[in-house]
């Protein structure tokens, strides 16, 4: 049964007012950091209501009456929709396990992730650092696995992606891909830089935003990569720098040419890419490992560590994969490509506004808010 709301409630009142003053302040400090703070006061806002109970405590028309109320005292404002109270809410709810940690125990598990209290303010930065555009679409997208929230909003901060890339990113399953290829770097590079190293790579990449189609040969896709250079670079993930395709090395009397160089900025080094449109073969390790050996002997520089090699190919067989890699003393991923994943040609505008999600809600129900 619906409980209405008592405007002589004087815990109700004092709270409305208490969340009035402190969104003022957040206005004021906004002027400086306009998303940090809002978000800020999204968040605590969210905690709030679920500290509270609120829909339990003051009925079902909840989200509505505090719209209201709120809006009343701040004329102008307009973050205070239900739908947008309903979406901090779960704001909070989405994240608070890893930024809610009490004093003892000092830390807590979340998934396989320890967090302690400096973990939690780090996570607390960056979760606030993502504009609530983000934040929206990763609520409705990711309601059910924070971990997965958290990845793509620290992605989101770490290249800058706008709302349309991390809708490309999050249709890809970014977050299921990246770091997953089979690599040998535990054995072939430091401890310090073979974490990294794996962190770049990912299994399958998504070559979807090439619009190929079957039949198409290798040359085909490579042109079509090439052409793409922007999504590719995308796609390849962080630090990328594109040196060249088919680049000309000159060993001894014979000339080598890889299918294409780049610079990982964050890793210090060479990384050479080899295509294949075939399922991957080993012979395959041992034609990208001499042009990565001539590539450390002809264009490393003393500052740079160890070339990487990427070899991503039609399909392979992880078993043949492994032993192949363990049989090389070179640094090397393999992994798969997949077409199949469509970038979309315009991403913009396809996420409805606040107000588009209402009216569309109150067509269909005068009462919709609770069934979001």
């Amino acid at each position: 049964m619906s409980k209405s709301i008592n405007i002589l409630d004087e815990d109700y009142l004092q709270w409305v007012q208490d969340l009035c003053n402190r969104y003022r302040q957040s206005q004021i400090k906004a002027a400086v950091k306009v998303n940090k703070e809002m978000i800020r006061f999204y968040y605590e806002l969210g905690r709030d209501m679920s500290e509270k109970k609120a829909e339990v405590r003051w009925g079902s028309k909840f989200f509505a009456s505090l719209s209201r109320d709120l809006m009343t005292q701040n004329p102008g404002a307009t973050c205070f929709s239900p739908t947008n109270l309903l979406y901090m809410r779960n704001f909070y709810r989405l994240y608070s396990n890893f930024l809610e940690i009490t004093q003892q125990p000092a830390e807590q598990i979340e998934g396989e992730v320890i967090i302690t209290q400096q973990l939690a303010e780090q996570i607390r930065n960056l979760i606030f650092s993502v504009p609530w555009g983000h934040h929206m679409y990763l609520i409705d997208k990711c309601s059910d696995n924070p971990t997965e929230a958290l990845f793509y909003a620290r992605e989101t901060v770490k290249h800058g992606w706008s709302r349309s890339v991390l809708m490309n990113m999050y249709g890809t399953d970014l977050f299921e891909r990246q770091g997953k290829g089979d690599t040998n770097f535990i054995k072939t590079l430091p401890s310090q830089k073979s974490d990294l190293a794996q962190e770049i790579t990912r299994d399958p990449y998504c070559f979807g935003f090439t619009q190929l189609c079957e039949p198409y040969n290798e040359r085909v896709l490579k042109d079509a990569l090439i052409t793409n250079i922007e999504k590719f670079l995308l796609e390849l993930g962080t630090g990328f720098a594109y040196m060249g395709r088919e680049y000309r090395l000159e060993v001894g009397q014979t000339e080598q040419f890889m299918d294409m160089l780049f610079y990982n900025v964050r890793l210090r080094c060479y990384v050479v890419v080899e295509v294949k449109t075939t399922k991957f073969e080993p012979s395959h390790i041992g034609q990208l490992g001499s042009y990565m050996v001539a590539v450390d002997h002809l264009l490393r520089n003393p500052g740079d560590n160890k070339t990487i090699g990427l070899l991503i190919c039609k399909s392979k067989n992880r078993i043949e994969a492994q032993y192949a890699l363990e049989s090389s003393s070179q640094p090397i991923s393999i992994s798969e490509y997949e077409l199949e994943k469509f970038y979309p040609e315009k991403l913009e505008g396809t996420i409805p506004s606040i107000e588009e999600i209402e009216r569309k809600l109150n067509a269909k129900n005068e009462d919709g808010i609770e069934k979001i």
